[in-house]
């Protein structure tokens, strides 16, 4: 069993930390670009062809006549960049590109999909112009300017690589298209990108929250009572992102809340006892070697463990990559549902948030300590190898795992129906923990051991799960409202 739940420690738990060192990358970043931008144009420069050549010019066609494969390459790229982000911020960011990326290839689309920039007081989008567009080249100038301008914390190699795929597209791009449609798809995707960051950035406080993910003078307005969140065994880190609930939505407002959650209690028999011992007995028969089944859904969904994987945010990305695949989607069909996953993502982060410090629900390692008297008991999230593990940095209830599945899912639902039969491979042959596929017939079922996947781990009782989940697949719904189609 040790097999089961032990994991790699080449990651960093601490967010802090983790800017902290990418401070000097920062800086670093503003010096290289010259450098890279100078690359590129000799890379580019050295692989155009001969004037005496031949250039098989591509004619314009609509968004409809290529596939997924462009956006696909930048999801899959950005779920390397946001591993450095806690996991709201993280969603953010994705809910920005995938708006911008969509807007930029909307005015080509020739089916039924519509802008829906005009649900967003204060986004102002350039007006495409006249003449034709290469779309795939739009995508990747837009793509490559929001990874550039959201994030800020990547290393120096991942921002290396964000300039190394558009230079592998642009190459290719500029082979097959008229140099004037290239250069005015390249410049309208660049802009589009700056417009909906510009936008993004009004947003003051949220947009620049990365610098300082955490607080540590925050004090819960309820006091530091019993019941009560307070930074938890064994690092007892500063809460992360307290005021992030202030953050400026898409389509959710301050209707999309929870219900108050447990009754706080400490006598047994209570709603509150009783699933805070079904926490203990579960954790506890996985470290004694048995529940192999629970503890292998609770390391595969956890996704905690900050730079090992992506944020539990962007797994939802990954998840609709393989969707995708799957149903080999057109492009127009791709950037509306990169757009919605991410737009659910962002709300449901936002609004699960406003809930954890509306409520500051302590943990259940601090009730279990408390309360049953089990001060050695711990989780099994992110073990370190020495026998220490790890809870999250902010209160518990509601669940923002179970609110960020169930958000994505009603999306995923809406796609393609429920009824369907997918095989999640994010962590398919991973060394450092049981990343073994596991197949679903239906996204809500997904959704729901993701939420599920909280109580083995030891982090969350069911009335955490339950209303993550009801918060979500509200603000799913609502993005799926949005006039995405005539």
């Amino acid at each position: 069993m040790q097999n089961v739940i032990t994991i790699n420690m080449n990651y960093q738990r601490d967010f802090s930390k983790s800017l902290s060192v990418n401070k000097l990358r920062i800086l670093l970043f503003s010096r290289t670009l010259l450098w890279l931008s100078f690359l590129s144009v000799l890379v580019l420069a050295s692989c155009q062809k001969d004037p005496d050549e031949a250039v098989q010019v591509e004619g314009p066609a609509a968004p409809e006549a290529y596939s997924y494969e462009v956006p696909y390459a930048w999801n899959s790229l950005m779920l390397e960049l946001e591993r450095y982000l806690p996991a709201p911020i993280a969603a953010r960011n994705l809910g920005y590109i995938g708006l911008a990326a969509y807007e930029a290839v909307q005015p080509g689309m020739r089916d039924e999909h519509t802008s829906v920039a005009a649900a967003f007081p204060g986004l102002v989008l350039p007006p495409a112009g006249e003449g034709p567009y290469h779309w795939p080249t739009v995508l990747a100038a837009c793509y490559a300017k929001s990874c550039e301008l959201f994030y800020r914390t990547a290393p120096s190699a991942l921002v290396f690589n964000i300039y190394s795929l558009r230079n592998s597209q642009f190459i290719e791009y500029k082979q097959i298209v008229d140099p004037a449609i290239f250069d005015r798809s390249s410049n309208y995707g660049a802009q589009v990108a700056q417009a909906v960051h510009n936008w993004a950035a009004t947003d003051t406080e949220a947009h620049n929250a990365w610098r300082r993910p955490r607080n540590p003078n925050y004090v819960p307005a309820q006091g530091l009572v019993d019941g009560i969140w307070r930074p938890t065994f064994p690092d007892y880190g500063a809460p992360v992102l307290p005021s992030w609930g202030n953050t400026r939505t898409f389509v959710a407002d301050e209707t999309d809340v929870c219900a108050p959650p447990l009754a706080y209690s400490e006598l047994p028999g209570t709603d509150m006892y009783q699933q805070h011992l079904d926490i203990v007995q579960k954790v506890d028969s996985i470290k004694q070697g048995h529940l192999s089944e629970d503890a292998w859904i609770a390391i595969f969904w956890s996704d905690d463990c900050a730079t090992l994987t992506f944020s539990p945010a962007g797994r939802w990305i990954a998840i609709a990559n393989q969707l995708l695949q799957q149903e080999d989607s057109s492009l127009p069909e791709a950037l509306e549902l990169y757009a919605k996953v991410g737009i659910s993502l962002c709300d449901a982060g936002i609004r699960t948030w406003h809930e954890k410090y509306k409520w500051n629900t302590e943990r259940p390692i601090d009730y279990i300590g408390r309360v049953m008297g089990r001060n050695d008991w711990n989780t099994i999230m992110c073990p370190d190898g020495t026998g220490k593990f790890f809870t999250p940095p902010f209160p518990a209830y509601p669940s923002g795992h179970a609110a960020f599945g169930a958000a994505a899912v009603e999306v995923m639902v809406d796609f393609v129906g429920d009824n369907y039969y997918l095989v999640d491979r994010c962590h398919e042959n991973r060394s450092e923990f049981d990343g073994r596929p596991r197949a679903f017939n239906s996204f809500y079922d997904m959704a729901e051991e993701n939420a599920y996947s909280r109580i083995p781990l030891g982090v969350h009782v069911q009335a955490d799960l339950d209303a993550g989940l009801a918060l979500g697949y509200q603000i799913g719904r609502k993005v799926n409202q949005l006039p995405w189609r005539q």
